[in-house]
């Protein structure tokens, strides 16, 4: 079967370096890949349907944003069940895809841009927060863009995220860069991926995409995903500490994911900047 002939070759290469990835020269500039990009524009026009090929990101979507809501609460020291707690802080989405986190942050009280790479994106989710009046700037770029238009005074974020993108891009060490360089000295980058463990070959890869069919097959790679040390190390490396790292588990009974502690197969992190020596 072709997913396990995957994994017997992915486990003999080990994990993929900080440098850029993709098959056949695919990647692009910076960590945009674009057979990455082609993907997920190819599928834009499903972005909406919550029965449709994005089917567990609307599962998954009330839990991410609880995560961030609850967290930015905090450090604000305001009640998340507020209608607005997130009121006045400045929030970026990195791959905002058509906009299903970015809408409900709004909503929120936050001053939300989304960024993503592939433009058919963009338009979806332009055109979904106009018909709704969700009020969202969205630009098609990438992260290593918008960073470099802090050279002409652009906003740094109090936050920063990068949910379920840090395994499509093609260069970590680029991407993390221009992350911190878009990140307030005192604000917080969110991640959420996939951890590489023979469990979530078994679930996010074997589960979702050949036996659920919940997303295309291709959708991801399993090399691509990173173990929590791994990304603690690349947080370090460009000068961010992991401030918190939690597991998110899936129900299949319940049709539901939660936070936990198995960290398996999808996890969640918080990270900042590291404290002066």
């Amino acid at each position: 079967m072709e997913p396990f002939r995957t994994l017997s070759q992915a486990l003999s290469q080990g994990p993929r370096s900080g440098r850029s990835w993709g098959a056949s020269g695919a990647a692009g500039t910076g960590s945009v890949d674009r057979s990455e990009i082609a993907k997920f524009e190819a599928m834009a026009e499903a972005w909406w349907d919550p029965r449709g090929k994005f089917r567990p990101l609307h599962r998954l979507n009330p839990v991410r944003v609880g995560f961030i809501r609850d967290r930015l609460a905090k450090r604000l020291g305001r009640d998340p069940n507020e209608a607005m707690p997130l009121r006045g802080l400045s929030i970026l989405d990195i791959g905002c895809g058509g906009g299903l986190l970015t809408e409900p942050l709004a909503r929120l009280g936050a001053e939300v841009t989304g960024i993503d790479a592939a433009e058919r994106n963009i338009e979806i989710a332009r055109a979904h927060a106009e018909k709704l009046g969700v009020k969202v700037t969205y630009l098609a770029c990438s992260a290593e863009d918008l960073a470099a238009r802090l050279a002409s005074g652009a906003a740094r974020f109090d936050a920063v995220l990068a949910m379920e993108v840090v395994e499509h891009v093609a260069d970590l060490d680029s991407f993390f860069t221009a992350a911190g360089n878009l990140l307030k000295p005192d604000g917080l980058l969110f991640l959420a991926t996939l951890n590489r463990t023979v469990k979530s070959f078994a679930f996010a890869i074997v589960g979702a995409e050949y036996i659920l069919r919940w997303l295309p097959r291709g959708t991801h790679d399993w090399r691509r995903f990173l173990r929590p040390s791994e990304l603690a190390r690349q947080l370090r490396h460009h000068g961010l500490d992991m401030k918190e790292l939690t597991g998110v588990t899936y129900d299949p009974i319940a049709d539901s994911f939660s936070l936990g502690r198995d960290c398996a197969v999808n996890y969640m992190a918080v990270a900042g900047r590291a404290a002066a020596p």
